[in-house]
């Protein structure tokens, strides 16, 4: 063999090796990207309870938001929400299911649904789902609710609407309380309206309930809000900027969705363009009661609001009746960021009946405490789950200071 027949088939063997290492390392960087994230395969072969899949073209996946603290093990599901991925009517619908809502957890008994991720984590979490709402969850994507601040920043803000003034006292004092507890000082915001929020902003937007803002159920209103406005930022993009962002959002997930699995519901979930987002509430207004010595229970019928979310989830059917404000769903366009507000408190109505007993002089006030809370003896005061202080009144009503 002459010398340059031998450099011809060794510049083109070289070529081939660069090519291929190019294609490699383009592949390495998209699959990072895209992939990047904490994989828990934990859930394989276990029993979730979960149901036959009804409708090949839907899949549920739960989505947990926790609130996990510096310090803390293990995690309540702050946010517990139904992602339904509906590739025939091109929708993806978020159905929040209330923390406080009283189920039975296999193998604990009665207790607030945010328990289950407590005592079990994801699998005890989506086996409690599956077998009160019969539906058919066998994955799970988690994100705590710290990161929430990483991930609007890495999309320059979401906009929102705050909707009044009270909201607006409520999330300043949030934010300086997170800022207390962070050791630095975070921007307010000044009044009302669609704006802009920062990742601290919208976190701490998603944490409110109190000061007149409408307690845990207006919060879960938020949550969603938040979740539609991040949606619609990302859906906005081009290649590159979603490429670009996908890199910093992705190390900030959990999930038990390997890649061969995201990839196909990724594909069917815009085969027909970019998909609307739903969110609804359940159990729906004037389903529901208060529940317990000190209300730390919300009490309905699980049989009706599962049969209601089946009928949503794989009929597309409009939860509730004429009047019920959580029927009405969210998309992510932009006249649903004006008009995903909060509810607020159902009405007083929902509580006729409610079982709240008044606490009397032979109450342990120590059995009063709600879960994650604590009490101190010295004042009569308690603390929520959240930190915050407040006392009950002579009907057993809790007051914030």
């Amino acid at each position: 063999m002459s010398f340059k027949r031998f450099r011809r088939i060794l510049v083109r063997l070289l070529t081939v090796v660069v090519i291929l290492a190019t294609v490699g390392s383009i592949g390495l960087y998209v699959y990072r990207a895209v992939f990047g994230y904490h994989y828990d395969s934990s859930l394989t072969d276990q029993d979730l309870a979960a149901g036959i899949q009804a409708d090949e073209n839907i899949t549920n996946i739960a989505l947990f938001g926790l609130d996990t603290r510096p310090g803390d093990d293990k995690s309540h599901s702050d946010c517990t929400m139904i992602v339904t991925i509906d590739n025939t009517r091109g929708k993806i619908k978020l159905s929040s299911l209330m923390r406080d809502s009283l189920v039975e957890i296999d193998g604990v008994g009665e207790d607030k649904l945010n328990a289950a991720y407590f005592r079990g984590g994801p699998s005890l979490a989506i086996r409690t789902i599956n077998e009160n709402f019969g539906t058919d969850i066998k994955d799970y994507i988690a994100v705590n609710f710290e990161q929430v601040v990483e991930i609007v920043d890495a999309l320059d803000g979401i906009e929102v609407n705050v909707t009044s003034q009270d909201e607006v006292n409520e999330l300043n004092r949030v934010i300086r309380d997170y800022g207390i507890e962070q050791g630095k000082e975070f921007s307010g915001i000044e009044k009302p309206g669609l704006q802009t929020l920062d990742g601290v902003q919208a976190l701490c937007y998603g944490r409110i309930r109190k000061g007149n803002t409408g307690d845990d159920w207006s919060r879960v209103e938020r949550q969603g809000v938040i979740l539609n406005a991040m949606f619609a930022k990302i859906s906005s993009m081009d290649a590159n900027g979603l490429l670009g962002v996908m890199t910093r959002l992705m190390p900030y997930v959990t999930t038990s969705l390997s890649p061969s699995d995201i990839a196909p519901l990724i594909v069917g979930a815009v085969k027909n363009g970019v998909p609307t987002v739903e969110h609804v509430r359940f159990p729906l207004d004037n389903e529901w009661q208060y529940y317990g010595s000190s209300n730390e229970y919300i009490l309905y019928d699980v049989d009706v609001v599962a049969d209601e979310l089946h009928e949503y989830i794989y009929n597309d059917a409009v939860p509730g009746t004429a009047g019920t404000d959580s029927g009405s769903t969210d998309s992510d366009s932009t006249d649903s960021k004006d008009s995903s507000t909060s509810t607020g408190k159902p009405s007083d109505s929902s509580t006729t009946g409610s079982t709240t007993s008044q606490p009397s002089a032979t109450v342990d006030p120590e059995s009063l405490v709600e879960e994650g809370g604590s009490y101190d003896p010295s004042t009569g005061d308690y603390y929520d789950s959240d930190g915050d202080r407040y006392y009950l009144d002579e009907s057993g009503n809790r007051v914030y200071y």
